[in-house]
């Protein structure tokens, strides 16, 4: 994914990233911002919060109160706190409008995935329409070396992101037999395997 232009404010080590609109590209670097604060704390956003529960007088499973709570069932809410605070500090008005009503980290989660991915069952069918574009992908006319790898990028971490993993190795052979134009000559040298050339002379 491209990042921001001119927005800075996702850049910070301690600020989590700001949501521009282009959710892949947030939602890789949201992850790695809770992952590198607390792994603990990714467990919840994507599993669920730690439960503090208890059984009522009736013997129904029910959640405990306050007042209820023991030192580690407090601790285990703190997390679920501090989760919610990275993933909605990252979120502007109009994103927050979505999830406002979320009471959890997986709540928040889920609700952003499944408003800009679809729902699960959706994702299937937006990964093979991606994958058509994949194998239908050409360089257009006047366009560089540069802003074609950028696009086939693009598409390909979309790919990776709902599960469709393509080896470096046959990204690289695509584009040398069938993406780049016959008139232009690649620059290469010795490899391991002869069919792939490195990605920064292709830049130079």
């Amino acid at each position: 994914m491209s990042a921001p232009l001119g927005n800075w404010e996702g850049q910070s080590t301690t600020r989590p990233p700001l949501f521009n609109g282009q959710y892949s590209w947030w939602k890789n670097k949201m992850k790695d911002h809770i992952i590198g604060e607390d792994y603990e704390l990714w467990d919840i956003v994507t599993n669920s919060p730690f439960e503090t529960t208890m059984k009522n007088e009736e013997g129904v499973v029910v959640p405990k109160t306050w007042a209820d709570c023991t030192a580690e069932d407090l601790k285990k809410w703190e997390k679920n706190i501090k989760a919610k605070k990275f993933l909605v500090c990252g979120l502007g008005p109009d994103e927050y409008t979505r999830i406002q009503s979320c009471t959890t980290a997986k709540e928040i989660w889920d609700t952003l995935q499944v408003a800009h991915e679809g729902a699960p069952q959706l994702k299937g069918s937006r990964g093979t329409l991606l994958y058509s574009q994949y194998e239908n992908f050409i360089m257009k006319e006047g366009e560089t070396i540069q802003e074609m790898y950028t696009r086939f990028t693009t598409l390909t971490n979309e790919l990776k992101f709902l599960g469709r993993i393509i080896l470096e190795e046959d990204k690289i052979e695509k584009i040398l037999t069938r993406v780049l134009p016959v008139s232009w000559e690649t620059k290469s040298r010795p490899f391991r395997n002869p069919r792939i050339l490195v990605l920064s002379d292709w830049m130079n």
